[in-house]
């Protein structure tokens, strides 16, 4: 089964009709978002496509860290990419929440490839997953 290309977003990157604190803001959002969202670290190329031209990812990833002090996580560079990290003062509630091993349920073959479609396509729906993998995909299984 060949893997079929999502159609690219007509995404408007200029943001010319905002006033500079407005187009700043959303540049951030956008930038944290697609951070967020990447299960491995987000290259300067890839965070470039959701910003204007004039834009200085320096200093929206700037911004951004300075808005996420005092939070538990913080944006790390690793890679040569971005990536959102769980600050390590953390990392004793993490284990004493969830366990240091894994004591969930494994995912069969096909919810690890319908999670992990999820995941690089999100936002993705129910209809578009069955598309993808020719067959339809219970609720069951995505809820």
């Amino acid at each position: 089964m060949g893997r079929r290309a999502r159609p690219k977003a007509d995404l408007d990157t200029e943001l010319a009709d905002l006033p500079p604190e407005l187009r700043w803001r959303e540049w951030m959002g956008r930038v944290e978002a697609v951070i967020f969202a990447s299960p491995e670290p987000v290259t300067r190329e890839t965070l470039a496509r959701v910003v204007g031209r004039d834009c200085n990812l320096d200093l929206i990833i700037d911004d951004i860290r300075d808005e996420l002090r005092g939070r538990p996580y913080e944006l790390v560079a690793v890679a040569g990419g971005w990536q959102h990290r769980t600050r390590k003062n953390f990392a004793e509630a993490i284990r004493a929440a969830i366990g240091a091993g894994n004591d969930g349920k494994a995912l069969s073959q096909t919810e690890a490839l319908i999670l992990a479609c999820i995941a690089y396509y999100q936002p993705i729906n129910r209809s578009e997953l069955s598309s993808f993998f020719g067959k339809e995909v219970s609720r069951d299984t995505i809820g």
